[in-house]
């Protein structure tokens, strides 16, 4: 099963006793392409205040109802710790995060839109609460590779050869992995659009906003879209 991202936004997170708010946006990491968490603006019980949720905590999707339930309450993300989402996540704010709600210390490989455990798969990566202690010690106070998807929208993509576009969305499969980035060419009518394997991408310039990947033009008119 594969989604794109910006058909996710707006889906409201429903706690066991009731809702949490609406997905804003994601963050993702730009050394393995996968959603870390979901980024989730609260109603007005909470002052309209983001949180971040993990998809270890998703349960099965409501498609119908544009809704993904979670197995948290209202009062454990009313508690959990205030993160401000327009700067770094820093390695401490995600350990306390982690510690927290009691998810399993991993990335959210392995993880899929049916939560974990019905899965049926293992993180085989280092330990999330390992790899933080070993940044620590390098100094490293926020994860340089959690990005986020508004961020990264409108990123000049670049083949060997030649400008493709900018980035226009991102399709993921059921277990947060990111398969393609959705290029817009700026051209109207059919093949406006093309897809990029993300193993392909082989740089992202942050400073330049823009993302270089290793194929050229010409095989990118064999495109799905």
């Amino acid at each position: 099963m594969q989604r794109n991202v910006k058909s996710l936004i707006g889906f409201s997170i429903g706690a066991t006793d009731g809702e949490i708010g609406k997905v804003d946006e994601f963050y993702f990491d730009d050394e393995t392409w996968t959603i870390r968490y979901l980024v989730v603006k609260t109603g007005s019980w909470l002052l309209e205040r983001k949180v971040l949720i993990s998809p270890a905590a998703l349960n099965v999707p409501d498609w119908g109802n544009q809704s993904f339930p979670v197995n948290l309450t209202k009062e454990q993300v009313k508690h959990s710790p205030d993160i401000d989402t327009e700067i770094p996540v820093s390695r401490q704010q995600e350990l306390e995060l982690y510690s927290h709600y009691g998810w399993p210390f991993g990335s959210p490989i392995g993880v899929g839109f049916y939560g974990i455990g019905m899965m049926g798969m293992v993180d085989s990566r280092i330990p999330f609460e390992e790899s933080i202690a070993a940044q620590y010690q390098e100094k490293k106070p926020h994860d340089p590779h959690l990005r986020g998807t508004h961020e990264i929208k409108g990123y000049g993509i670049y083949a060997v050869d030649g400008a493709v576009g900018t980035l226009s969305d991102l399709i993921i499969d059921e277990h947060w992995k990111i398969l393609f980035l959705v290029a817009d060419t700026g051209k109207e009518g059919p093949g406006t659009e093309v897809l990029i394997p993300s193993e392909s991408i082989k740089e992202i310039s942050w400073v330049n906003s823009s993302i270089g990947i290793s194929i050229g033009l010409e095989e990118l008119k064999d495109s799905p879209f």
